[in-house]
């Protein structure tokens, strides 16, 4: 296990998306008592090299980092009501429970508060689905909610941090 990594699926580099899931990585590992937000995985710059034929050490790296995170932060733009297809395509090379034993967060960025479910009903089982454990709920963030990005993530970050940490005790004995 690999610590705190950030999986970012905007297909945009430099974006919101990235911004917001580095800084609430961050966030939560600073309540969980640990140093800086840790590794970031951004598919923006892995996105021509996923539907490539053949296999690229890039995106096997990246799975790697992935699949061996204690504490998972997945990230993404919500594009018509759901999460992108950049991300499905990444974490479907995942094989089924490669992410037993990883306290996943989910949390989407978007426009209108009318997709705030598809954190829950969309990004969260794809993440169960995977193995891991997704012991709180996911994070809407509107972009409206981005020009106070601390505001919005602190209050969020101290509810979770204590459900991640018992998840995390929980799967060191199990």
């Amino acid at each position: 296990m690999s610590g705190i990594v950030t999986l970012v699926g905007n297909p945009r580099g430099g974006s919101r998306t990235y911004d917001a899931a580095v800084r609430a990585a961050g966030t939560v590992a600073g309540l969980l008592g640990r140093d800086g937000a840790g590794e970031v995985v951004d598919l923006a710059g892995l996105a021509p090299l996923l539907l490539k034929p053949g296999a690229s050490s890039a995106v096997e790296i990246a799975l790697e980092q992935v699949a061996e995170a204690e504490v998972l932060v997945v990230a993404g733009p919500t594009y018509k009501g759901t999460y992108t297809g950049l991300l499905k395509v990444f974490l479907d090379r995942l094989p089924g429970g490669a992410l037993a034993g990883t306290v996943a967060l989910p949390l989407l960025v978007m426009g209108d508060a009318r997709h705030a479910p598809a954190v829950e009903v969309h990004l969260r089982p794809l993440l169960v689905e995977l193995g891991a454990t997704v012991p709180t709920p996911g994070l809407a963030l509107l972009e409206s909610h981005l020009a106070d990005l601390d505001g919005h993530l602190g209050p969020w970050a101290a509810r979770v941090a204590p459900q991640v940490a018992a998840a995390l005790r929980e799967g060191a004995r199990a």
